[in-house]
């Protein structure tokens, strides 16, 4: 019986074979904590009598779900981290590049193979590059930041196929909102879910991003696409490294295939207050929105807000929705400022902050009131997750959310 990706990573890392269910203590490659897990993650690693880290060269700390500091207790958790980083001689450590997933992969940060973790569930995002990233517990972070190894289940895998291409204004966050709403919330439990197909291998970096950060809405342990052309172009940009294969075998072992087709896939719409509760656009367009977010981990990139601006076009949003746009790095800021992309939002009435989760996690700014309705580029939308529990969030495209932003109602971008 052959390998999956996943079996190769962890026997390689371990040094010998193993396979999905085993049980292993496996060293890790690269270790990030931010500003909300970080300090817990500290706290644990010095009760665990922790007095130096394993490597300061493979921890990173970055800044950027309270930042800048909104309260009193956030600013002194900065300290604490920024004292720890000191303390340590930590490198890999900023307070104002931007989302700590986003920072992560274009620093080069997580390479095909490694294995990496996060205090942050979204860490799977790194899987685009073709690592096995995951999001761990600030515990479990103490302990890897002493001991600089963590005891893994290898997980089963399920593949997804995907094919066709792209219809006018579908992309990405639609394919991955309807696999959810297929796998459901905990279809995907402990399992790593390998992205493969035409469709992924015609996909920009980008959009394989925004696939593996959602994984852990279906439960998964990680997303991971398997490294090609596409994944080593982009990580030879940021530092020096030699292309190698690494993909599952022909004849590995799956705990499930799913396949997908694309040609015919509507703009998707994920409704409150789950993030499986997936419709067509057109089952819920008219909706009235109080306030559009484009931005996060998700859908902050670029490529993201190009998608956005070319819906927009030269028309404005509407004065009755607060448009919110966040890039999710200071680098990605930079790319679509310079390409007037950030001029024409601001013309068009949005407010463009500096790179930071803002809205997504609810806990900086741009909250929700009770009764008000937010459509939101990002990856949940449980209640209370942007604001009052009386609120509602609905998860959407970024080409879905710039077309409802200018109508004021949840529109098909397709329409505009």
């Amino acid at each position: 019986m052959g390998a999956t990706i996943v079996e190769k990573i962890f026997s390689s890392r371990c040094r010998k074979p193993v396979s999905a269910g085993d049980v292993v203590m496996a060293p890790i490659d690269r270790a990030m904590i931010h500003d909300i897990t970080g300090p817990l993650a500290i706290e644990k690693f010095r009760e665990m009598g922790g007095t130096k880290v394993f490597n300061p060269e493979k921890i990173v700390t970055l800044f950027d779900h309270q930042i800048p500091a909104d309260s009193i207790r956030a600013a002194e958790n900065q300290v604490m981290m920024r004292k720890f980083a000191a303390e340590q001689e930590i490198f890999h450590y900023d307070l104002f590049e931007g989302v700590c997933h986003q920072v992560m992969m274009e620093e080069g940060m997580a390479e095909p193979g490694e294995l990496v973790v996060g205090a942050d569930s979204h860490t799977c995002m790194y899987g685009a590059t073709g690592a096995f990233a995951t999001g761990i517990g600030s515990t479990d972070m103490g302990f890897v930041l002493k001991y600089g190894a963590l005891y893994f289940r290898i997980p089963d895998s399920i593949r997804l196929e995907v094919e066709g291409r792209f219809p006018y204004r579908v992309g990405p966050k639609d394919l991955i909102l309807s696999i959810v709403g297929d796998v459901g919330a905990d279809g995907a439990t402990y399992e790593a879910l390998e992205f493969t197909g035409p469709t992924i291998e015609a996909m920009d970096m980008a959009g394989r991003m925004t696939c593996c950060n959602m994984a852990i809405e279906m439960g998964a342990k990680t997303g991971i696409v398997p490294p090609d052309a596409t994944s080593w172009e982009y990580l030879q940009e940021r530092k020096e490294v030699k292309p190698f294969d690494l993909a599952s075998d022909p004849n590995a072992h799956y705990a499930e295939f799913r396949h997908y087709e694309v040609d015919s896939l509507d703009p998707q719409v994920a409704m409150p207050h789950n993030v499986d509760n997936v419709v067509p656009v057109g089952d819920i367009e008219g909706t009235a929105i109080d306030q559009v977010f484009i931005g996060s981990c998700t859908n902050g990139r670029y490529e993201d807000m190009a998608a956005a601006a070319e819906v927009l076009g030269g028309d404005a949003f509407s004065r009755n929705v607060r448009v919110i746009v966040i890039p999710a790095s200071r680098r990605e800021y930079l790319k679509t400022l310079r390409a007037g992309v950030i001029e024409r939002f601001v013309e068009a009435g949005a407010l463009v902050e500096a790179p930071c989760c803002g809205p997504c996690m609810g806990g900086a700014f741009g909250l929700l009131a009770p009764g008000e309705v937010s459509l939101s580029t990002s990856n949940r939308n449980f209640r209370g997750r942007q604001g009052s529990a009386g609120a509602e969030v609905y998860l959407c495209s970024p080409q879905t959310a710039a077309a409802s932003a200018m109508y004021g109602i949840i529109i098909d971008p397709r329409e505009v």
